[in-house]
């Protein structure tokens, strides 16, 4: 599984993390409110975990934007605050489990696991649609008003890149990031080649078109720019 942890407190994250990898689970940690904000809303994880008390921030407000945000992943409150009222208030604010602080091991993985086998999305539910765009994730087939397209696997990797932030303003460094695994900038035009051999089977020959350009920002799919 591919867990996130979202703590501000070095040695609990990095105990966290260790045994989580330990476990076979793959870790990401953000250590502040924003980039966990960004993880969580940019990649996709099987559990979160989140500690309530990230410095000056409240992680129950985190988790309240998440969840506005769309963000169905399951996740796990992590709190020194661990009164019956305290849980009771966690879970009702949309956390799937509550963990009090100081906890065993064994016991945070059991739950990121139980977390883990609940979230499993089922092979006929891996389909991404967006207006009369569909792509099919276990088939790996896409299709659009029901006709067949022929999409090369970077460009699949793409469009399920866009679609999963469908409506949403797609920048350059994500696309680098999450779709050529690049952590710096290579200067070439490799994502405007991309999205322009991918526009064109996407959008040519149909009515309305779904990938938008937005100048400056980056690019956008949706079937109402």
């Amino acid at each position: 599984m591919r867990v996130l942890i979202i703590e501000d407190d070095p040695r609990t994250a990095d105990y966290v993390r260790k045994g989580l990898h330990e476990a076979g689970h793959t870790v990401d940690h953000a250590a502040q409110v924003v980039e966990g904000e960004f993880l969580a809303t940019s990649e996709s994880f099987d559990v979160i975990v989140v500690d309530r008390m990230l410095g000056a921030a409240d992680g129950l407000e985190l988790l309240d934007r998440l969840r506005a945000r769309g963000v169905v992943t399951p996740v796990l409150i992590l709190s020194a605050l661990g009164k019956v009222d305290d849980r009771i208030i966690g879970l009702q604010r949309g956390a799937d489990d509550y963990l009090a602080k100081p906890f065993v091991f064994a016991e945070l993985n059991a739950r990121v696991e139980a977390l883990g086998r609940r979230s499993a999305t089922p092979v006929w539910a891996k389909v991404l649609r967006v207006d009369d765009l569909e792509l099919d994730l276990s088939r790996r087939r896409v299709t659009r008003a029901g006709r067949p397209l022929e999409i090369q696997p970077r460009e699949f990797r793409l469009l399920e890149y866009l679609m999963r932030h469908c409506d949403q303003v797609v920048t350059r460094t994500m696309l680098l990031e999450n779709v050529w695994d690049y952590h710096f900038d290579p200067q070439t035009n490799v994502i405007d080649v991309h999205v322009s051999r991918l526009r064109q089977k996407i959008d040519h020959s149909f009515a309305r078109p779904l990938i938008h350009t937005v100048r400056g920002a980056g690019y956008m799919l949706s079937a109402h720019p």
